[in-house]
């Protein structure tokens, strides 16, 4: 079946309940990675998929397991699971299983999620039942396999969502000792944004004669993002920050920092300066990171800053800026941030503040997207106190795409050092929030966020 022919999700030949999952939730028309993914996994092959948050992915292996497991309906073994999807945050494993039950809700199915910084008896007493879907971080998981808490011998289907981002996290030996303990009859699916030597080589021991699908490589940026960088003094960042803040338009602004410890400071000096506002990073507690995003999501602050372990998989509608208050020390992480604005068919508006010692990381960035960015100057001129804005444009940089990839640093789970808290903003309303963006919606055609 060629993908072009493939326009509904009825096409496609799900069974019925997920079909009629689908459509009570206004969504019809699959995405490209869904036409390209769904028909080879609904055959029982193997798939290797490069694409990046926002292409639609997590229906791509959400909606074709389903099917599966409506046609094959009996229960998992006991401390077992059926399906085992491995995701690197706590919030994309979240937001995967909510995608399966949102997707499988006309099913009796059951839908577990394991990661670290929760009760861990609460998920001991819930695996000892089975599962039929299990969606956790491979940290947690190793956990419960050491304490004979959970037997992965009868899984059928294992998922690597965000393989690159798991490999920077330190977890290629964990996800190696979790496949240790599966079948090999197993149907593996296999999703990376990109896909470095040692991801290539995961993929060829995983995988057995994999269907091959791409979409929206890590280079491709939104056309519908507008972005714009501002050469400033590193000392000066926060205090134009605030200024840039001072745009009533910047109604929903995620910012991203390289560290923890940046996040917290860039949050609480936005808070004494009474921008509501909130942190999410790995220090966090896994309530105060629920706390922050729902805040975010429902408006009462208008400021998320974020970095970008922390913010991987982050489904949020209606961003309207995406701020680098640092550049990533990756080229590829710039494509994932901007692309948290401009979603679901919307524009957005990406500013990164660039200091002299940034200057490389925008070479960077400017040699894989073969784009140069729009510039201007808020140095403040030698000899003077006063900061004199120049328009101008970043040097063109040469057509070939960038082969250095940084490695960010592991976030470890525990308290943050400097806890900061959120304040409302009560002088706007809140914001409807957005629904499951995986798929595209009926009517106002939304695009794929998941």
């Amino acid at each position: 079946m060629k993908d072009q022919q493939l326009t509904t999700f009825t096409d496609i030949g799900l069974a019925a309940p997920v079909l009629r999952a689908l459509q009570s939730a206004g969504y019809d028309t699959p995405t490209a990675i869904q036409t390209q993914a769904i028909p080879p996994v609904l055959a029982g092959r193997d798939v290797l998929g490069i694409a990046q948050t926002g292409t639609g992915k997590t229906a791509a292996f959400a909606l074709p397991i389903l099917h599966r497991l409506a046609a094959d309906r009996r229960p998992p073994q006991r401390k077992g699971c059926r399906v085992l999807v491995l995701s690197p945050t706590r919030e994309l494993a979240t937001q995967i299983a909510e995608s399966f039950r949102t997707y499988g809700r006309h099913l009796d199915l059951t839908v577990t999620v394991v990661f670290g910084g929760v009760d861990h008896r609460s998920q001991t007493r819930r695996l000892e039942r089975g599962i039929d879907v299990l969606v956790a971080t491979p940290g947690r998981l190793i956990d419960h396999l050491g304490e004979g808490n959970i037997v992965l011998a009868g899984t059928e289907v294992l998922v690597l969502d965000e393989a690159d981002q798991m490999l920077d996290l330190g977890f290629l030996p964990s996800i190696r000792r979790i496949v240790s303990r599966l079948t090999t009859k197993r149907q593996s699916l296999f999703f990376s944004a990109t896909m470095p030597r040692e991801i290539g080589k995961l993929a060829d021991e995983l995988l057995r004669d994999p269907a091959r699908v791409a979409v929206a490589p890590v280079a491709t940026l939104v056309d519908s993002v507008t972005q714009r960088v501002i050469h400033v003094e590193s000392g000066n960042k926060l205090s134009l920050l605030v200024q840039l803040l001072a745009d009533p338009g910047m109604s929903r602004a995620l910012v991203f920092t390289r560290t923890k410890r940046r996040a917290d400071r860039v949050a609480r000096h936005l808070d004494e300066a009474s921008i509501g506002v909130a942190a999410i990073h790995g220090g966090k507690s896994q309530s105060q990171r629920e706390r922050a995003l729902a805040a975010f999501r429902a408006s009462k602050v208008r400021v998320l800053v974020a970095t970008d372990i922390a913010a991987r998989g982050i489904d949020i509608d209606r961003i309207t800026h995406v701020v680098n208050y640092e550049l990533p020390d990756a080229p590829e992480a710039y494509v994932h941030r901007i692309g948290r604005t401009a979603r679901a068919g919307a524009a957005g508006i990406a500013i990164s503040l660039c200091d002299a010692e940034e200057r490389g990381q925008l070479r960077d960035i400017e040699r894989l997207t073969r784009q140069s960015i729009p510039a201007e100057d808020r140095r403040q001129p030698r000899g003077t106190g006063q900061s004199e804005p120049r328009a101008r444009h970043s040097p063109r940089p040469a057509h070939s795409a960038n082969e250095a990839h940084g490695k960010p640093a592991p976030e470890a789970h525990g308290k943050a050092r400097h806890p900061s808290s959120f304040r409302p903003n009560r002088s706007r309303p809140p914001a409807r929030q957005g629904g499951h963006g995986n798929v595209q919606r009926r009517g106002d055609r939304r695009a794929a966020t998941v």
